[in-house]
């Protein structure tokens, strides 16, 4: 990958501290979404070797999977919400002028940042539930809340999405569906 590829894939269109922690976000999201897909692809297919070559599975490999799929999902909420991609229900919101759309879509990010902020309180609590069970996991024999780890980074990084979206609403002229999507459909959608 070359200089300016790198340099436009984790780019902000945000000033200052902002900005920096939206780079900062894009980096994260990336990263664990490479290294959780390439090691899912590398566990299933070294299984799969294992069972029809070396006539051996890998005893950790349904488990390693198990724990991918979780941080894949939760690091994928927080690159849709970056890319503008979550389902948009927008009959209503269609139907009004700029200034009021522009307005509910700070509500709606906002809205959406709380919730996502809630959810990762919720699940930092659930977690602990989880530890002081003392489970571990079968196979690996990992305490079972590490598997549950991504959830709340996960919500705490789309909580961001949506506030950094909100912000970015309220100092933009235009109306932003991400820090970097600009309001359309199909055609009109543009990324900055």
């Amino acid at each position: 990958m070359n200089d300016i590829t790198d340099r436009s894939a984790h780019s902000s269109a945000l000033p200052g501290f902002l900005g920096t922690v939206d780079v900062a976000v894009s980096h994260l999201e990336s990263v664990m979404l490479a290294a959780g897909v390439l090691l899912m692809a590398l566990n299933t297919v070294a299984n799969v070797v294992g069972r029809f070559v070396l006539q051996h599975s890998l005893f950790f490999s349904e488990e390693l999977n198990r724990i991918l799929i979780i941080l894949i999902t939760f690091a994928g909420i927080s690159y849709a919400a970056r890319q503008g991609r979550h389902i948009r229900m927008s009959a209503i919101y269609d139907a009004l002028p700029p200034g009021m759309r522009k307005n509910l879509m700070v509500l709606i990010a906002a809205v959406t940042a709380l919730a996502m902020f809630a959810l990762c309180y919720f699940a930092i609590g659930y977690i602990t539930k989880v530890a002081n069970s003392g489970r571990v996991l079968p196979a690996l024999q990992l305490p079972v809340y590490w598997i549950f780890l991504w959830v709340p980074v996960g919500f705490f990084m789309t909580g961001l999405q949506y506030a950094l979206t909100a912000v970015k609403n309220m100092t933009a002229k235009d109306i932003y569906l991400s820090t970097q999507v600009l309001e359309g459909y199909d055609d009109d959608e543009l990324e900055v």
